[in-house]
């Protein structure tokens, strides 16, 4: 992938989806189909994506633990389902559907998505600082293997599915919701990259591109993130649901 226009493209989306995913999700409705109008077959595209996906999260997950919104104590619990169900769809993606399957599932997959965050009320997240124990909200475990289930299948949305889960599952405030979302999603970013990456589905210099322009993306995002009210990002998470949306409108 010579084509000076592309990688400018891939750059610039990635900057954007960086932000996106950071503050809401849904950044890779953006690139996902970017990798793909820049010439990678729907596979290698797919696994590209996760370059991007486990740097950028790394990113934001930094920025907010130097401030003080993220605290590791639930992470163990809350990431044992996700990353089992994400290994399980990185699985199915990667080896088990037919090579000429994968672009209409990941489109499929990109639209119905896009429709759900489209139609489906805006997250209001809750109040708490800590979340309470899986224990006291065993649906919550289930939330979240499926969450993981459909992030390591395509990650398209899946910030989206996860702020649902933490926000009006375990009712956290949407701050530090963002930052657990952003840890899971670095956790079975790294599960799903090395599945498609021993598949070899992963194209690294347009990956590691894309990873460096959303890791710009993601600090910005941070910093936004905790200089708004809550208010204003509750509203933002909406806006980002509908410009992925048009992104789909757009690849299709």
């Amino acid at each position: 992938m010579n084509d000076p226009h592309a990688l400018l493209a891939i750059a610039l989306t990635g900057v954007v989806a960086g932000f996106v995913n950071t503050v809401a999700g849904g950044g890779s409705l953006l690139t996902l189909p970017a990798l793909m109008l820049a010439g990678l077959p729907a596979d290698v595209a797919n696994g590209t994506n996760r370059v991007g996906v486990v740097l950028q999260s790394a990113s934001g997950v930094v920025g907010f633990r130097r401030a003080g919104r993220l605290s590791l104590a639930s992470l163990p619990a809350l990431s044992l389902p996700t990353v089992t169900g994400a290994a399980l769809g990185a699985w199915l993606a990667a080896d088990v559907l037919p090579r000429d399957l994968v672009e209409p599932a990941l489109m499929a997959a990109l639209a119905v998505v896009a429709l759900v965050m489209l139609f489906a009320p805006p997250n209001e997240g809750g109040d708490s600082v800590e979340p309470p124990s899986l224990r006291e909200r065993p649906g919550v475990a289930l939330g979240l293997f499926l969450a993981g289930l459909y992030g390591g299948f395509v990650q398209a949305g899946v910030g989206f599915v996860l702020l649902a889960v933490l926000g009006r599952g375990l009712r956290i405030d949407l701050v530090r919701a963002n930052a657990i979302k952003l840890s899971l999603v670095m956790l079975f970013g790294i599960v799903a990259l090395g599945i498609f990456v021993a598949k070899d589905q992963v194209a690294w210099a347009p990956g590691l591109l894309l990873a460096g322009a959303t890791v710009v993306g993601a600090q910005l995002g941070v910093r936004f993130a905790l200089r708004v009210p809550a208010r204003a990002l509750k509203r933002l998470v909406v806006v980002c649901a509908l410009a992925s949306c048009a992104a789909v409108v757009l690849r299709g």
